[in-house]
């Protein structure tokens, strides 16, 4: 059996908002190791579930570990970027669904295979792909791409406030040798940032790291073309539960619920607002629901996850 080692963060409270129905139709935005699916799944009568991943290693081990919901036939797993889940559904004759989970960022077996080349900690080639059959990876952004696209990349995603001194020591040592290994790439960061700035704020390759993570990924182009999607799937009184993990994430999620459960443009003095004036979805926490203490001290990936819940009223 593979191993696919995950602890899953805010397992019940995402499940939970959901407001499961036995018969309804839900989608699991983030396989990776089972966790909510299992949650959603054991709650489920005759309903079913839609569980995508992008990366087959979660797949396949999932194939085994919630191999009772598919002999069920409860569950579908759909090997694809969560980007595409409108088109992805539609395939699978599914219009309008009950509720749909996204857990963001990387899940723990990526982050710990070494091969894989998440981890600043962990020396392995420059990869960073969650869905392993793309084309770009990590060497291809730090060893090809211009002066100005890293530093871009580096402040936009990263919010790392060297990043011209990262990226011009890159763009200088790349010229005699191709950048292969994380290991290289730290080497780089360390020596391009301060000796003063680099003992605060954790790991000094962190938000490089992060940056070209979501830059391989298109991880935010992703996530708001998906959740545009998924709202306009949602049936009335269905509710999508986000967790994220960073502030750029939990920033865009906060914008598009906002958007689309607030009232625009009313004219002043009006006495009575229209139905057709009315927001089609509503909030259904107003602040982002966080891990406990106990989560946080059995979790330390746990400590920045926020989570936030919308619900279509109409």
């Amino acid at each position: 059996m593979i191993n696919y080692h995950h602890q899953t963060v805010l397992l019940n409270e995402a499940v939970d908002g959901l407001n499961v129905k036995p018969n309804g139709i839900y989608v699991d935005c983030t396989l990776g190791g089972g966790g909510h699916s299992a949650n959603i799944l054991k709650r489920l009568d005759h309903g079913h579930l839609f569980a995508f991943d992008q990366d087959e290693l979660a797949i396949d081990y999932n194939r085994d570990h919630l191999k009772q919901y598919l002999k069920s036939s409860k569950l579908s797993f759909i090997h694809d970027n969560f980007r595409n889940i409108k088109q992805d559904l539609n395939q699978a004759q599914i219009d309008h669904v009950d509720g749909i989970i996204y857990d963001l960022g990387v899940s723990s077996p990526q982050f710990d295979d070494g091969s894989r080349g998440f981890s600043y900690q962990l020396n392995a080639r420059l990869d960073m792909r969650m869905n392993q059959e793309q084309k770009l990876d990590a060497w291809i952004i730090v060893n090809t791409w211009s002066y100005q696209q890293l530093i871009k990349i580096f402040f936009r995603y990263g919010q790392e406030r060297f990043s011209k001194p990262i990226a011009r020591r890159i763009e200088r040592d790349r010229k005699n040798n191709s950048i292969d290994t994380t290991g290289d790439l730290v080497k780089i960061i360390k020596e391009s940032i301060p000796a003063a700035a680099r003992r605060h704020g954790g790991h000094p390759a962190k938000k490089v790291f992060q940056a070209i993570r979501i830059a391989v990924n298109d991880e935010l182009g992703s996530l708001e073309e998906s959740i545009e999607q998924s709202l306009s799937m949602l049936k009335p009184g269905g509710r999508i539960s986000v967790i994220t993990f960073q502030s750029l994430e939990d920033r865009l999620i906060k914008t598009m619920f906002k958007e689309v459960s607030t009232i625009k443009d009313v004219p002043h003095g009006l006495p009575v607002i229209p139905d057709s004036m009315k927001p089609s979805f509503k909030m259904v926490n107003k602040k982002p629901i966080v891990p406990n203490q106990k989560e946080m001290a059995g979790n330390h990936r746990s400590h920045s996850a926020k989570l936030r819940i919308i619900q279509k009223i109409k």
